[in-house]
């Protein structure tokens, strides 16, 4: 079973900076384009940043000049440095990815982590 597990959520300042990792295990084929995304109570879960397997990123506009997502496919791990933090960035955040397993020889799927969380307050 492939699994997603992010990592370096928590509670900052605004202007501060966390980074956060997902990293996926299980018997994985193939890694595609990954994700990071964010869930607001009583909002949309919205895109923060994208990353194809060739490297080509996207950002909402919202971040866009504070956040650098990146990956490590040797440790099949996406991050996402967050810098500058606002109030407005406080959210569940969730990685993504479109795997190919072991128990899924021709059909990619998108996975998801169980979240972690980013608080940014004074």
């Amino acid at each position: 079973q492939v699994q997603l597990v992010e990592s370096g959520g928590g509670v900052v300042q605004p202007g501060g900076s966390l980074r956060l990792s997902c990293a996926a295990s299980g018997r994985i084929l193939g890694i595609y384009d990954m994700g990071w995304y964010r869930q607001a109570p009583g909002k949309q879960r919205e895109l923060v940043a994208g990353i194809t397997n060739g490297g080509s990123t996207n950002y909402a506009d919202s971040v866009k000049g504070r956040f650098t997502i990146s990956r490590d496919n040797a440790k099949h791990t996406v991050y996402l440095q967050m810098t500058s933090l606002k109030a407005e960035d406080t959210a569940v955040h969730y990685c993504n990815g479109e795997i190919l397993s072991r128990a899924e020889l021709v059909t990619r799927r998108p996975y998801w982590g169980q979240g972690t969380q980013v608080t940014v307050s004074s």
